[in-house]
């Protein structure tokens, strides 16, 4: 009778036992090409031991390695479209849990914040408040005292240094009499009208960043008195049963703190930008005010090298 070869030995039936292991037992939540990488290694390793089985033993068992590694590999997504769903129920039944009235109204708050946000981004810019092509167009026009012209420029741009020239240009032309303090506080005062419109604007931002940890709040001290009802209207005393109303009502407050922490953030950058585009507007109005001082004192010159002349 033949010896034993080297591949019945106890080491050999070990070490392919630990191969298969290795390779078979796979955790669901690994990909694809890791499963076909896996099993890419163990035929190799196979090969290099030249196993010499028949085809009888061998056929079911790579069946089987197969089985395995695609159940693995289908397993994947469906545990990823699982956790997926477990996430959106969680989230419905934190809606749910925080009560539909006080949810909803934190719902509509922060839809509102993000309407706001989004439309301070297109229109707190340097655009909507001066431009180089307004001042340049103003500074070539009122240089040519065409202030007629100006005015119909101001028409048709909507910056707030355009309303500021209108006005001014407005008193100017319909009162010629006027000097140029009173011209100048007419300016001064729509100035500040300008800049008021810009900083109220972002206030709404503001009163949502306040008002939403008040709902948040109003709704956990709701919950807690309904928890409160609960534990008094049953018999004996069971402190514990105060946990879970608790925390179904510290719900409401959390959604609120979500809510007012983005919006008092972009409020504090949309002031920043608003406080410079103040600045850039008095520079401008003050080029404005300077040209405008100007031509008023070569007017008065010429006015008044006329007066001499019929004098004389």
């Amino acid at each position: 009778m033949a010896g034993k070869s080297e591949y019945d030995s106890p080491t050999f039936r070990s070490s392919i036992t630990h191969k298969l292991s290795d390779s078979l037992i796979i955790p669901l939540s690994v990909s694809s090409s890791c499963l076909c990488e896996s099993l890419l290694l163990l035929l190799t390793d196979l090969f290099r031991m030249n196993l010499r089985f028949s085809l009888r033993s061998t056929f079911p068992a790579a069946l089987a390695v197969i089985a395995l590694l695609t159940g693995s590999a289908l397993a994947a997504p469906e545990s990823s479209e699982e956790a997926s769903q477990g996430t959106a129920q969680t989230m419905l039944n934190y809606f749910l849990e925080g009560g539909p009235v006080m949810m909803s109204f934190l719902a509509g708050l922060s839809f509102l914040a993000v309407l706001l946000i989004v439309f301070y981004l297109f229109t707190i810019r340097q655009g909507t408040v001066v431009s180089d092509k307004f001042m340049n167009a103003a500074d070539s026009l009122i240089r040519k005292q065409d202030y007629l012209g100006l005015i119909a420029v101001c028409n048709r741009e909507n910056e707030c240094i355009a309303r500021i020239v209108y006005k001014t240009l407005d008193f100017a032309t319909k009162n010629p009499t006027a000097s140029f303090d009173e011209v100048r506080e007419v300016t001064e005062a729509e100035g500040t009208r300008q800049a008021s419109i810009l900083n109220n604007r972002i206030n709404y931002l503001n009163d949502v960043g306040r008002v939403a940890p008040m709902v948040g709040l109003l709704g956990t001290v709701v919950g807690m008195i309904k928890a409160f009802e609960s534990i008094g209207k049953s018999s004996g005393v069971q402190h514990m049963e105060l946990a879970p109303g608790v925390a179904q009502a510290l719900i409401t407050t959390a959604a609120g703190l979500i809510i007012s922490i983005p919006a008092l953030i972009f409020y504090s950058l949309f002031r920043g930008k608003v406080q410079k585009l103040i600045a850039e507007l008095e520079a401008a109005m003050t080029h404005v005010m300077a040209l405008l001082a100007a031509q008023y004192k070569r007017a008065n010159y010429r006015a008044s090298a006329r007066r001499e002349t019929i004098d004389d």
